[in-house]
């Protein structure tokens, strides 16, 4: 028990703190990296064609507002943890006269109106629980009978060797950078496909589907700079450091990223999974 909430502190601190105030200012970043799995989800959603939709983990609301935008008259609802990150969604929301919703929430024990949703996707937004079980069963009650679940999830740290080569490099550097730690809340929790199976099925979900999606994303040069430090453990460690260590990390990161230059832009693969279920 000690464990578990030291973790759920943790959680709430860093996307209350310097991970989601960054998250905020590189808004625009994030939403061109992240626009090819952001598609896929409204592609799926589109396919369903739902009266009402849970975008789990919401962020900025990038997803939540792509989604409305396609469905048009549809009740669409963003959750997530980080204060900062749901007044940003709320304000992109009212600035482009989106009718979409936004909660401050944990989704893993938010009390929502049970039976009242139709599909719900997330975007890299499901692998911060402190509790998947129960944070699954949550939302299998709040899914009406025969509702849609997909979900887009990292794989292994192994299998993406780009999204760890900024904390790799700097690591000596940066002494203080937290390790990766498998199978606790974080980019990487839903690593293992069987575990993720074994936690959908303990909470209550069918028809479960754990598979592999290959993306090929890119950065261009400013973003790559912006990524390395604002972003991830290392932009979360240079916050706090002085100005000639930030010069020296960063300079020796970008120079570790060379080899995933192509044509003048940072290209890499990103590995995850496509979680797929049925309430």
């Amino acid at each position: 028990m000690k464990v578990t909430e030291r973790v759920e502190g943790q959680q709430a601190a860093l996307w209350n703190g310097a991970a989601g105030h960054a998250w905020v200012d590189e808004q625009a970043l994030l939403d061109r990296l992240f626009a090819p799995f952001q598609q896929r989800l409204v592609d799926a959603v589109v396919a369903e064609a739902p009266g009402a939709v849970l975008d789990v983990g919401c962020g900025t609301g990038s997803t939540t507002l792509a989604i409305a935008r396609a469905l048009g008259a549809a009740q669409v609802t963003g959750i997530d943890i980080s204060v900062p990150m749901i007044a940003a969604a709320t304000a992109r929301a009212a600035d482009a006269g989106v009718a979409a919703s936004f909660i401050r929430a944990d989704a893993q024990d938010h009390p929502f109106e049970a039976a009242s949703v139709d599909m719900i996707v997330s975007r890299f937004g499901v692998m911060f629980f402190d509790d998947p079980v129960r944070a699954f069963a949550n939302l299998a009650r709040t899914a009406r009978p025969g509702a849609a679940l997909r979900c887009i999830a990292w794989r292994s740290a192994a299998e993406n060797p780009f999204m760890t080569a900024a904390e790799r490099v700097a690591a000596p550097l940066l002494p203080d950078l937290p390790p990766r730690r498998p199978d606790v809340p974080g980019q990487f929790a839903f690593a293992n496909g069987d575990r993720v199976r074994g936690i959908l099925a303990e909470s209550g979900w069918k028809n479960v589907d754990v598979a592999p999606l290959d993306v090929d994303c890119r950065l261009s040069e400013p973003d790559l700079l912006a990524y390395v430090s604002r972003l991830g453990p290392v932009g979360v460690a240079l916050r706090e450091a002085d100005e000639a260590t930030r010069a020296r990390v960063v300079a020796t990161v970008r120079a570790a990223l060379d080899s995933y230059m192509v044509e003048g832009e940072c290209r890499f693969t990103a590995a995850c999974w496509t979680i797929d279920a049925r309430a």
